[in-house]
């Protein structure tokens, strides 16, 4: 973008290249063509996705008659698979073709909302069926999590990861907005039924998307020749973490992530709660809260996509205390719009945490493991969620849903205190992952061959 001088008589002249820049660098991920398949695929299926969360949370609620903690079972359930299996799932990551388990992955995950459909339109629907499908979604989420996160990479080179993945985040902001505020008005216009319909249907476009994708087009991701089995896959899994290990700044992402995945976005499970309770909006209003929520995290993934800056310690660092900051001020707020403003607060400080972190981690890993690497963020980031939905519901039930929130908060902040007081590199991650690379080829196991073709 162009600096303008504030003795300049006539800046319109510098201006439109200025804002063609800015624009031009937003959306560069998008040049190809590979990425825009997937990213529009997804722009369609996240946007189901999100009314059926709305959808189910609602369900939930009314099956289990206003119990905040079966809320949070159903939460743990579904993100319980993620943490146990998505280190895993990054192996099966770096093993298999990305684009051909996306397709599995995605398949399945359509086939459950079809199913929860079925049930809830044949009014059957138990909260146990419940239960057993938000467990089936998060062992299918333990291997799609790491392998989507991983294949950004090989769709758009190192050089646009970090708009790529800004852009991915705009883009499921953009479906957090579309999805509960239709989501919100079909359960008040016709019932909850039809959004597990429509969820299922969305999968479609991305399936759709994904078979398009031209795997010659693809950035070449070398392999190296592994074993196959149960032990191997240990060994391999041993690899990824010793990375992590010997990197002071991967590491370092990790912890904050391990704090605020756990506690500081689990106060998604009880916004139902403050949406019948204690703000008295109702699913409509829940609808908005939800949407709001999405337009701050919109804002904040488009502004860091114009941007396009090396991603830093010290947004990390602050925007986890932006975060804690703006969830302590929503769980005391007895006011719907000042809840509303607040709610957009955390939605801009969780994408900018968020997206700084995924696209630190992308450039500082070796190719050969990047799904196991992003898998570790997958489990820090939504894996430790049934913790923290557990926690959180549990509060919420036995105390109120606004000191849940508020201990939440405050944990996480301790975690970013923590982190400051431990902080030793500034920048995030060009020389970090130049050393850690270098340290990686000298070992014989990161000896490469060829991938197989896709």
């Amino acid at each position: 973008m162009l600096a303008h001088s504030a003795s300049s008589l006539e800046p319109r002249a510098p201006a439109p290249r200025g804002a063609f820049q800015v624009a031009s660098r937003a959306f560069s991920a998008l040049r190809h063509r590979n990425f825009r398949l997937f990213w529009f695929g997804q722009l369609v299926s996240l946007i189901g996705t999100w009314m059926q969360s709305i959808g189910q949370a609602w369900l939930v609620l009314v099956l289990s008659h206003n119990n905040a903690l079966e809320l949070g079972i159903v939460g743990a359930l579904q993100f319980l698979p993620v943490l146990v299996f998505s280190l895993f799932g990054g192996v099966i990551a770096d093993r298999w073709p990305k684009r051909r388990l996306l397709l599995v992955t995605q398949s399945s995950a359509m086939v459950l909302a079809l199913i929860l459909f079925t049930l809830t339109a044949t009014h059957v629907v138990q909260i146990w069926h419940i239960f057993i499908l938000a467990t089936l979604l998060g062992t299918v989420n333990a291997v799609d999590m790491p392998t989507r996160q991983a294949f950004v990479v090989e769709m758009v080179g190192r050089d646009d990861v970090m708009n790529a993945v800004a852009l991915n985040s705009s883009l499921f902001n953009t479906a957090r907005i579309v999805g509960p505020a239709i989501g919100g008005v079909l359960i008040a216009w016709l019932g909850v039924s039809l959004l597990f319909l429509l969820n299922g249907l969305s999968f479609i476009a991305v399936i759709i998307g994904l078979a398009m994708i031209h795997t010659d087009e693809l950035h070449t991701v070398i392999r190296p020749q592994r074993a196959r089995g149960l032990r191997a896959s240990f060994t391999q899994l041993g690899e990824g973490l010793s990375y992590v290990r010997q990197s002071a700044v991967v590491l370092t992402v990790i912890i904050l992530l391990a704090g605020i995945g756990t506690f500081a976005l689990n106060f998604n499970v009880v916004l139902p709660l403050f949406a019948a309770d204690v703000l008295s909006v109702g699913a409509p209003g829940f609808g908005v809260m939800s949407a709001v929520l999405g337009a701050g995290s919109l804002v904040a993934a488009l502004v860091i996509a114009a941007t396009g800056r090396t991603p830093r310690m010290s947004v990390l660092l602050v925007s986890g205390a932006m975060l804690a900051a703006f969830e302590i001020g929503f769980a005391l707020s007895p006011w719907y719009p000042l809840s509303l403003l607040l709610l957009a607060g955390c939605g801009f400080a969780t994408i900018s945490f968020s997206a700084t972190a995924n696209t630190a981690l992308q450039t500082a890993s070796p190719d050969h493991l990047r799904g196991r690497v992003m898998s570790l963020y997958i489990v820090f980031f939504a894996g430790t969620t049934p913790i923290g939905n557990l926690l959180t519901g549990g509060v919420a039930s036995a105390w109120s849903p606004a000191l849940a929130v508020v201990a939440d908060a405050t944990i996480a902040a301790l975690v970013v205190l923590f982190c400051v007081s431990k902080r030793q590199v500034a920048i995030l991650p060009p020389a970090e992952r130049v050393e850690g690379m270098a340290q990686l080829e000298a070992r014989p196991f990161s000896q490469p061959t060829p991938a197989a073709a896709d």
